[in-house]
Formats: C-alpha cells, structure tokens, sequence
C-alpha cells in the first residue's frame, strides 16, 4: 500500500513515511493511492466482530504485513486499547425516539482522540525502537488532542511532545489534563489566541524540510493518516451495530451524524463510503460553520473570527480533512485540489468548482447548531433518557431530534459521541443540569500545573523553533555524556 499527496509534488511514500510525517513536503496530506473496496462477504464477516478486531482488519488492509507483520499488528492494537474503561472499548447506548449514541470516548482522557492516537503511539513506537530513533511530536489543539496526545507518549524515552494549546479557549477540565502531566518528554504552550492561530506556526516551522529532517519532526493531529485510518472503525461500527440486516442486496444504508470540527473523522466517513460501506454521512457543526456553508453553498471561505461555542474542541475555522475530502471527490485529483488548496492559504476564501460542490452536496448533508440548540438538546436527552450529552454529542443529537420531530422517513441513524460530559461541567450547568465529575478527573484541580505563555506580540514560531532545537542539543548532551 503506497501514500500519495493530495497535491500531488511529493514522491509516494510507504505506511511508515505517511506515519512520521504529518504534512507532505509539498504541503499536502497523504492518502492511500488506492482504496481497497470491499464485498458483500466482507462485510458480513466483519459485522459481527469486536470494536479493537474491526481496527486490526482496517489496519491490516492499510498497513502492509512487511512493515508490521499480522500478529505484530495485531499485539499492538490490543496494547492500545488496553486502558479503556468500558470492556468493549466503545459502547452503543439505545435510547428513545430511535436515538442511537455510539460512545466514543471511554479512554483515559474521556475524548474518542484516545481511540486514534493510542494506536498511531503504538504505530510510532514500534518503528522507533526498530529504527533506534527519537522523535519530536508538535501538536496543535482545540482541547482533546493535547491531552490524548500527551497521554499516548508520556514518559517514553524516545519521544519529545511539545502540545500547542488556545489558553482559556478549551475547558479547564480539558487544559489541566495537558498542563499537570509534568514529565520531562512533555512541553505545553498556553497560546493567547484561537486553534487556528496557533496552527500558524506549527505550519512554518513544518513547511521548513530540512529543519524537520534535522530535529526528526512529526504531527499527532488528525492531519496524520494513521488517526483517519483508525477513526474509519466508527463508522464501520455504527453500521454493523445499527443496520437492521445484511441479507437485502443492496445492504441497507445507515445515517451517521458526524460532529466536525478539523473534519478528521468526516473524511473518514468519506473513505469508508468510498470502499462500499453504504453509509449516509451528516455532518453536524456549531457556531464555526464553514463545513456547513462549504457544503451547502461552495463556499469555502473564512469568517471574521473564530467564535467561542459550548462546544470548544470544534471552534476551528480551518478544517484541514476538507482536503482529503476534496481529492477523493474530484476523482484523486491532485492538481484541483492543490489550485483549491494554494488559493484557500493565500486569499482564505475559495468558491468551489460547479462540479465539486454538487458532488460534495450529494454526498453529504449538514447542519450548524447554535449554543441555545446545544443546551436544549441535552436537556431533552437527559428528560427523555436520564443520559447526559457532553455539548459536541448534542450537536448531532440536535440534527436527530430535528428529524424526529418532522416526523421525516429516514434510514436508522447513529450519532458519534466525541466526549464524555464529564468534561464540560460548564456546558452541563448551562443547559441547567448536574455535572456527574469522576474522581480521576476532580483530583486534577489539586496538581501542580506548568505551562509556558504564548503571549499577543511574541514570536510564536521563533519559540516553538527555539524550544525544538534547544530539546535537540539536550538529546545530543545527554548522548555524549553516556557511558560507552
């Protein structure tokens, strides 16, 4: 299986190559050269499989046994999911009104990003030992990637993180799971500014190759190719558990409301779609709407200014999968893609080709969920089911009850749950119910904290540069004084 960019100037690069590197040299996102497509069989043998063997039949499709051998594979995923809570790893509550929650997000941080980014670590650690090499991970958040990122490598040896996080823009249950892991392998920035703003200098420094070759750089966002693989098995999930047979040919399709953010798991949606599963995709966004207007009007384009939602992981105004999303639909093309690309980054507004839109329009409907929409659904949850929503499930529960209430025909329906909301007490209070906190997550209050400032007027990318290459002579200190 090789590894193409989405803007096509970039040589092809194996499973391993797409892992270490985040970004393509040419700027681009790597995907698969070709998509396995799978039949009704297939299916059906994998519709009644365990969540973690679903991931080890993805992977094992994407990963070639020359890199990691089956049973290698195999051992590594199970490692990775061996600190979930639910024994399931994820969990399909049924609840009234045919309101299907798929559970996401019993790993240890409490957000489905444990789901990808413990196997992407496994993935990473497995090469590196083989290789005998360190890296350094830059992460760019919005709230749940940080702290799954930093969970999935706290400690290891062979490993640098260095976690860029929007300072008072996530929940404070959210950055005090980043800022109290005090470890000497994990290095947090509290930056005054958006996500987006922050992705800024983790673009230039990334966009310098051969700074990047020097200090062995690599991303943990959902840019990565390996979090898109992993976050297929949801949708593949969903399908199986919510599909009301396979015997009818064609298999009945299964609604999957996706709430998007940097649209990671959308294109994942779109991937699994493409290899046969016949899922209808919905993507469900808050206030931050340019999914929504990219796929109802075209209109690809930036609003004045990221606005701060009950729903915070998804106050993003750049949602990088779109990419992915856009080459898959134009047919692998990468020169489109790049001309759409390259435009987006220069005048950050871009008005999709006729043909694009309608097909994007086509494959996937969407909604954006004001605050107000957000509390009302999660207390209609928690009145009709005793179930309590965190505000990003409610975003596309709020799609679900919109469809009920119409009365409208529709196939069965599943609606991802990113996170628990254990971690949103505010959003909780907001829609005027009790906060149901784990003493895990209560005990973080009484931590020591760290966490340099990022402050309005410094230079973020000198200092994220500055950090890097002091880490670098640190590693090659400590190396020298080793005992031979």
């Amino acid at each position: 299986m090789w590894y193409v960019s989405t803007r096509g100037m970039a040589p092809r690069v194996d499973f391993e190559g797409a892992l270490f590197s985040g970004y393509a040299p040419d700027g681009g996102l790597y995907m698969p050269e070709k998509l396995p497509q799978l039949d009704r069989d297939t299916l059906r043998q994998w519709s009644v499989v365990s969540y973690p063997s679903l991931v080890k039949e993805l992977c094992s499709l994407f990963i070639g046994p020359e890199l990691i051998p089956r049973d290698d594979l195999n051992d590594l995923i199970d490692r990775a999911f061996s600190r979930f809570r639910h024994k399931e790893v994820v969990h399909l509550s049924r609840l009234k009104n045919g309101l299907n929650v798929l559970e996401l997000w019993h790993g240890v941080t409490y957000a489905f990003k444990d789901l990808s980014l413990c196997c992407a670590t496994q993935f990473l650690q497995y090469f590196l030992e083989k290789r005998k090499k360190h890296i350094t991970v830059v992460v760019g958040t919005s709230g749940d990637t940080g702290s799954a990122a930093i969970e999935s490598v706290q400690g290891a040896e062979n490993v640098d993180i260095i976690v860029l996080l929007p300072k008072g823009r996530c929940t404070k249950i959210q950055e005090l799971q980043m800022t109290t892991v005090l470890r000497e392998n994990v290095h947090v920035f509290g930056a005054e500014g958006s996500s987006d703003e922050l992705d800024e200098p983790i673009r230039a420094v990334f966009a310098d190759v051969a700074f990047v070759k020097e200090h062995s750089l690599m991303s943990l966002s959902s840019i990565n190719w390996s979090r898109v693989l992993v976050q297929m098995a949801h949708h593949f999930f969903a399908y199986f558990r919510c599909a009301p047979t396979l015997d009818l040919h064609p298999p009945p399709p299964v609604e999957v409301v996706v709430p998007s953010g940097g649209a990671g798991s959308l294109a994942a949606g779109f991937i699994a779609q493409k290899m046969g599963l016949p899922i209808h995709l919905v993507a469900a966004v808050n206030y931050n709407d340019i999914i929504h207007r990219t796929i109802q009007r075209g209109d690809f384009s930036l609003s004045e200014a990221v606005k701060p939602t009950l729903a915070s992981a998804m106050d993003i105004q750049v949602p990088y999968n779109m990419e992915r999303i856009f080459w898959l639909l134009s047919g692998s093309d990468s020169q489109v893609t790049r001309a759409l690309m390259e435009q987006f980054e220069r005048t950050r507004s871009v008005s999709l080709p006729k043909e694009l839109h309608s097909k994007l329009s086509e494959a996937v409907i969407s909604q954006s969920v004001s605050d107000e929409a957000i509390t009302q659904t999660m207390g209609r949850c928690w009145e009709e089911n005793q179930y309590l929503l965190c505000p990003h499930s409610a975003v596309a529960v709020s799609y679900h009850y919109q469809q009920v209430d119409r009365r409208q025909p529709s196939p069965p329906r599943c609606c991802l749950a990113p996170a628990s909301a254990a971690k949103f007490p505010e959003a909780v209070l907001a829609a005027g119910l009790t906060p149901e906190t784990p003493a895990e997550i209560l005990a973080l209050e009484h931590k020591e904290a760290r966490c340099t400032p990022m402050r309005k007027g410094d230079d973020w990318t000198r200092m994220l540069r500055g950090l890097i290459e002091d880490l670098s002579r640190q590693r090659q200190g400590r190396f020298r004084n080793a005992p031979a």
